[in-house]
């Protein structure tokens, strides 16, 4: 264990498409993000972006239980808006910050390889579920001080680029880099924290660990997509991550949220 003291802290933030789509509250994330101080690395998404750019080419979006269906024509579009115009805005927005940021796809660097989703009840198309994470490469640029800015976008090794859920990108991600690095996690979503009550912001439970968790998901307190969201914080945890905080994407210098704890 002598060796952990040694490792540099580094933060892993996941932001949704949401937050990096509108200009307003884009701005403000940079502005947050650039203020952190240290190694960090940006996630994001970029649906709604995927969903407009696809309607002005005529190309019908299909939804399976908050999933976006993946087929060749749509591929190109999430490449398009994920890879190129949502990445590289946010770039552009960091290096007119002072922030030294390289866009990247799960391909980039061989960093993200995937396997694509196997039909079961739905075919989800060209959609990666991650098998394995090569961060050699991305640690080394993290310590010449290079910013990673990851969009959703994983690849098959065999030529396919796969749509891949950014929440997983940016799990997958801190655990490889944890070891190397101490990471912290902060997953961003729209409200300021994992609620006890729903429709009251100010109900925000501090910390949650496996007990908890279990106890409020059979109250109901924690349903639905909260579930797996949480499942993948437990998961980075047991993998090494050292924190994992969900907040909303104006607390993300871990103040405030819910802090996941083993």
């Amino acid at each position: 264990m002598g060796d952990v003291q040694l490792k540099q802290p580094l933060v892993v933030i996941k932001v949704g498409g949401k937050i990096v789509e509108e200009e307003a509250t884009l701005q403000r994330l940079l502005d947050d993000f650039a203020a952190i101080s240290g190694y960090k690395v940006l996630v994001h998404g970029g649906g709604r972006s995927a969903t407009k750019m696809a309607a002005q080419l005529g190309i019908e979006t299909q939804m399976v239980n908050g999933r976006r269906i993946t087929d060749a024509a749509m591929l190109k579009v999430v490449t398009m808006v994920y890879g190129g115009l949502v990445n590289k805005n946010i770039v552009a927005g960091l290096q007119a910050r002072g922030i030294n940021a390289l866009g990247l796809t799960g391909a980039d660097l061989n960093v993200l390889l995937s396997d694509k989703r196997p039909v079961k009840d739905v075919d989800y198309g060209f959609v990666g579920d991650v098998k394995q994470a090569n961060v050699e490469h991305l640690a080394s640029l993290i310590h010449q001080g290079v910013v990673p800015v990851m969009a959703p976008l994983t690849h098959d090794g065999k030529g396919n680029l796969l749509n891949t859920n950014a929440d997983t990108i940016a799990g997958e991600t801190a655990k490889a880099l944890a070891r190397v690095f101490d990471v912290t996690l902060v997953y961003c979503f729209e409200k300021p924290g994992v609620l006890y009550d729903e429709h009251d912001d100010a109900s925000v439970i501090p910390s949650i660990n496996h007990e908890l968790f279990r106890e409020l998901v059979a109250k109901g307190i924690i349903n639905s997509g909260m579930i797996p969201k949480l499942e993948n914080a437990f998961g980075a945890l047991d993998a090494g991550v050292s924190k994992v905080y969900i907040t909303s994407s104006t607390a993300i210098d871990g103040q405030g949220g819910t802090l996941m704890i083993p």
